[in-house]
């Protein structure tokens, strides 16, 4: 079984700013995974073209298991709100994250994660350090069927203000907790590797860099096991990040049993 989560920034390419889906559905087939956790997703956007990304990428994977959760309503960066209920935003743009799979769902959950109360300095080419409001995240957890028996996958993209972002960790796993064991994080934590561990206790899946794409230099793309239940899952036996024709992370692949 192979587990990949993957930002997508929006399905964008770094060489012509481009999002076109025929590209994301070739990337997303290269990744052949049968579960894929996304971040950085759209849905019903005018700068992807008005595009339901998560439906693309299930189709690429023949995967007929896929789900997106709204984490904002309107165009990050731009003007957005909160999502008042989990049905909100049907016929406007809304952006966070999905998750697909091959193997059956038996139960989806979703958990939304307040943002920050404050704006975070954050760097950005130009102008520099630029005070940056944040947003409002999203859990996105799915209870599978797999050869294996019963497994909790869930996706997620915390906050890039630090401190709140593992103050969502820990509210994450305290959710997923609620879901059967064994359980796997899969998503962009804005944490680096020791970090999450430190946090939650649970083990890494995967160690490699994944961002900046095109020479990583550090990890902000995990997987991660509760170490309740662990020992049923299989063995990892591979660990890559390929380098993609979208995004500015690298996806990050982990290969069970």
């Amino acid at each position: 079984m192979r587990l990949a989560t993957f930002n997508l920034l929006h399905g964008r390419s770094l060489t012509d700013g481009l999002v076109d889906p025929n590209r994301l559905a070739a990337a997303v087939t290269a990744l052949d995974a049968d579960v894929l956790a996304l971040q950085e997703v759209d849905r019903d956007q005018s700068r992807s073209g008005n595009l339901d990304l998560t439906a693309i990428a299930a189709q690429a994977l023949n995967a007929d298991e896929h789900r997106f959760a709204a984490a904002v309503v309107g165009t990050p960066g731009i003007a957005f709100r909160p999502l008042t209920h989990d049905d909100d935003g049907h016929g406007e743009p809304c952006y966070g994250v999905g998750l697909i799979s091959r193997h059956p769902v038996t139960t989806w959950q979703v958990t939304r994660l307040r943002a920050a109360p404050v704006r975070s300095p954050v760097y950005a080419p130009g102008p520099g350090l630029i005070l940056l409001r944040d947003e409002p995240r999203v859990l996105l957890a799915a209870v599978l069927d797999t050869p294996h028996g019963q497994l909790t996958v869930a996706a997620t993209h915390l906050s890039f203000v630090p401190g709140w972002n593992v103050h969502q960790l820990r509210q994450i796993v305290r959710a997923l907790r609620t879901l059967p064991a064994p359980r796997i994080l899969l998503g962009d934590l804005n944490l680096p590797a020791w970090a999450t561990r430190l946090t939650t206790g649970w083990h890494l899946l995967g160690r490699r860099p994944t961002y900046p794409a095109a020479a990583p230099r550090v990890q902000l793309d995990h997987a991660l096991a509760d170490r309740r239940g662990f020992t049923h899952l299989p063995p990892v036996t591979a660990v890559r990040t390929p380098l993609s024709a979208i995004s500015d992370h690298r996806p990050l692949l982990v290969d069970l049993g």
